[in-house]
């Protein structure tokens, strides 16, 4: 007589932790992909190595935050296709003699998701540089004078802009 109350009382303890409350555990990944291709990212930028630098970011950023496994193009269950669009460096402030003395450094890409086994897209997303849009384009401010680098800056913002990208991996789907 006694067992059924406990064994109401355990089930009503245990049913809200079995039941979906809008959590997960582990990184939401798509169901059926465990590997991902990234190939060096297309570059519409003068600038050197830019395009090396944000695929090692974004590499980086799918190997320490993701379930997603890095491949080989041939093996890979999808494909991360990248372009840079736009970079701009813009002075914030200026000295006396016209010299910059603090600049934002504002990266824009594009990027696309594709099942390798069936082309599908199963991701695209645009992130641009526009006056209503900076805050989904890296951005990095950074001040040569006081001994900042237009590199460390190159690859804060790069690796600012991987870690938007990778996000969009692991959003629920």
């Amino acid at each position: 007589m006694m067992k059924t109350p406990l064994l109401c009382l355990m089930l009503a303890m245990t049913l809200p932790c079995c039941s979906g409350c809008g959590y997960m555990l582990g990184s939401p990944q798509v169901q059926g992909v465990r590997t991902v291709h990234v190939p060096i990212f297309k570059s519409e930028s003068f600038r050197r190595n830019l395009d090396y630098l944000l695929t090692e970011a974004v590499q980086s950023e799918i190997k320490n935050r993701t379930a997603y496994r890095l491949d080989g193009p041939e093996t890979a269950d999808t494909i991360l296709k990248g372009r840079i669009v736009e970079f701009r460096k813009t002075p914030l402030s200026e000295t006396s003699f016209d010299d910059s003395r603090e600049l934002q450094l504002l990266i824009g890409a594009e990027v696309t998701w594709v099942d390798r086994r069936t082309g599908t897209i199963l991701l695209q997303h645009v992130f641009p540089i526009g006056p209503e849009l900076a805050q989904q384009a890296s951005q990095v401010s950074f001040a040569p004078e006081v001994g900042h680098s237009l590199a460390t800056a190159q690859q804060e913002s790069a690796q600012q802009l991987a870690a938007q990208i990778v996000d969009l991996l692991e959003a629920p789907w």
